[in-house]
């Protein structure tokens, strides 16, 4: 969902509400300059999501309803949410999976994209929640492979139309 932040409608609002040192010569927004903004200040982060949710969401319901038309549709659907538990959109799928990892990990992984791992851990439901109110969940802590054998794992799970961690 990122294409949003380049809609003038997006645009206009974040740089109303923040001013034009958040938006790229691009006339986007620049996502970490935002950020930086935004995480200090809990009225701002509510503006942002009171923006954003609303159009993630419809964005959301209008590529479930586009896939769902395709013949014939594919036999699972994948939507990545990044702040799911946050948004309160768990109830919105038939499961939910979890990829975690380590905090020492996760801070690494943050802090390698220039981003504030504290300061973004602070918004977020901690990640014990997170795999406990999961259907299935992962720790990522290996590597890409090992990643990559475990969505083979759960999507032969799917097939066989286990859901949850039992079979």
């Amino acid at each position: 969902m990122r294409r949003l932040y380049s809609e003038p409608g997006v645009v206009s609002a974040v740089r109303k509400r923040f001013g034009p040192g958040v938006i790229d010569a691009g006339g986007a927004v620049d996502r970490a300059a935002l950020a930086a903004s935004a995480f200090d200040d809990p009225e701002a982060l509510r503006f942002l999501e009171g923006l954003l949710h609303p159009r993630i969401g419809s964005e959301r319901e209008a590529w479930v309803t586009a896939q769902r038309a395709l013949a014939p549709p594919p036999p699972l659907l994948v939507c990545e949410v990044p702040l799911l538990f946050e948004a309160r959109l768990e109830d919105r799928f038939d499961a939910v999976l979890v990829v975690t990892a380590p905090d020492d990990v996760r801070r690494r992984r943050v802090e390698a994209r220039g981003q504030d791992f504290d300061g973004r851990a602070a918004h977020q439901v901690d990640e014990a929640r997170k795999v406990a109110a999961a259907d299935m969940a992962f720790v990522n802590d290996g590597t890409l492979d090992d990643l990559d054998q475990w969505v083979g794992a759960v999507m032969a799970r799917f097939r066989r139309g286990v859901v949850n961690g039992a079979g």
